[in-house]
């Protein structure tokens, strides 16, 4: 087994999952606890634990993480959903790779493992959110409007809509019933459906 060729690979898997875990994170920073990033961040964080014991059986040190300070949030939503896309897309091809390249059969089962949640779940997750965007897009040019400081309700919850996404969908905040109103939570407000396209 080549061990050098081995450590290389953990270690490139390692900074992938890095630095989806570090844009997903300042797309959070940036625009709330929306889906599919919450739910996306804590199955890279899992990720990350799944390699770790190699470095740890192999002897390999384990690379810093340096991501936070190397990636800068997205403009937008919509932008950072393609971002998603195109970063699960290149996961899963970075994974073929490593693992033409790897013999070692514990290895090789982590990436294989780490490949298909990439595939199978992460991708379609934000190829879905770029089309709740695409979808709502004609709203900036003469359809729904998104209010300002008006409330809609559904519900038990009323939805306080209060900014335009450049996506089209909309950034809106969510007061739990009988709130004062300053307890808030950040949505993601799809024009074109009755209701917010996901919120935390």
């Amino acid at each position: 087994m080549n061990t050098r060729a081995l450590q290389a690979n953990l270690t490139e898997a390692l900074n992938d999952e890095y630095q989806a875990r570090a844009l997903y994170r300042k797309v959070i920073q940036a625009f709330g606890p929306v889906r599919p990033f919450v739910n996306i961040i804590e199955a890279e964080q899992r990720h990350i634990e799944a390699l770790l014991p190699l470095f740890e059986s192999y002897g390999f040190p384990v690379p810093q993480d340096d991501w936070d300070e190397r990636i800068k949030s997205p403009a937008s939503l919509l932008e950072a959903c393609r971002l998603g896309v195109e970063a699960e897309i290149a996961n899963a091809a970075m994974y073929d790779r490593l693992l033409a390249s790897t013999q070692a059969p514990d290895a090789r089962t982590v990436f294989r493992h780490l490949q298909a949640a990439s595939r199978e779940r992460h991708l379609p997750a934000f190829q879905r959110c770029v089309a709740r965007g695409a979808r709502s897009a004609p709203d900036l040019y003469g359809g729904r409007r998104c209010g300002r400081g008006k409330g809609r309700r559904h519900g038990a919850r009323a939805f306080r809509v209060s900014a335009r996404e450049p996506g089209g969908a909309c950034i809106g905040k969510e007061a739990a019933p009988g709130s004062s109103g300053e307890d808030l939570r950040m949505i993601l407000w799809d024009s074109a459906a009755s209701e917010p396209a996901h919120h935390a």
